[in-house]
């Protein structure tokens, strides 16, 4: 049975510990950081099997070399469309990664936008999603466009409502906070801030969560909703003529006021 553990990184990133206890074996995904990483293998007492990359940020990438250095020969899955010089197993759309030693598959997506060639890991009823979608958010765009992430979330959005998603920074209660921008009545959104400030303030992180409460409560995948479009054509001063449009205005909005 597949344990996830959240390994606290920088001021709010988090990297994630795949593991099989039984075993005492884990896979690393996305670590900015070698530290936190090797502290948290030694304290749990797992040998590491693989390295998963989503995509090339150093905050997901600077703790390889000397991960490598701790455990010679530790194989790196990454994004086949990215440089990272370390990874020496690419990935591409549609491939299966197999960790036979967890007893463990997850199918590769590629979904660009944050990063041209963003991949994710999905399988299990988990999706590793890097920085792809946020709870209540999604990722700036930085090397990608902003078509290719609003497609990129649509695909996301077809997956299991039941799906636990697991992406790498705590930005949930500041995206809510966005949200309640564009939705000042969405009394979801009330819900989950008072959720989010119980788990933190009891020293747990308010992720993973489940895909299903985003269409409650994330702006960017309710850009289909009259009040959401409103806003919109509120900010932009003109009318919205897709959904595509409205996430623009809103993605371009956080950027350039609220972030």
């Amino acid at each position: 049975m597949m344990q996830v553990t959240p390994i606290p990184a920088f001021t709010d990133n988090y990297i994630w510990l795949i593991s099989n206890e039984a075993a005492q074996q884990a896979a690393i995904v996305d670590p900015g950081d070698a530290a936190p990483v090797l502290e948290a293998l030694q304290r749990l007492n797992m040998q590491p099997v693989a390295i998963l990359i989503t995509h090339h940020h150093r905050d997901h990438v600077g703790g390889i070399e000397k991960l490598l250095q701790a455990y010679p020969g530790l194989p790196v899955y990454g994004p086949v469309n990215e440089r990272i010089p370390l990874v020496d197993h690419p990935l591409a759309e549609g491939e299966q990664l197999n960790l036979e030693s967890l007893g463990l598959s997850f199918s590769v997506m590629e979904l660009p936008g944050h990063t041209a060639g963003h991949i994710v890991y999905y399988g299990e009823g988990s999706l590793f999603c890097g920085d792809t979608l946020f709870a209540n958010g999604c990722g700036r765009v930085f090397d990608g466009t902003l078509h290719d992430l609003y497609h990129s979330l649509q695909r996301i959005a077809t997956l299991p409502t039941d799906t636990q998603v697991y992406c790498t920074h705590e930005y949930t209660v500041d995206n809510i906070g966005f949200a309640k921008w564009v939705e000042p009545d969405n009394a979801a959104l009330d819900v989950r801030m008072e959720e989010c400030w119980a788990l933190l303030d009891a020293g747990y992180p308010t992720v993973p969560f489940e895909l299903g409460r985003e269409f409650e409560t994330n702006p960017f995948l309710r850009t289909h909703i009259p009040e959401v479009i409103a806003k919109a054509e509120e900010i932009a001063g003109r009318e919205t003529h897709t959904p595509e449009d409205v996430f623009a205005v809103l993605r371009i909005w956080k950027d350039t006021e609220y972030d």
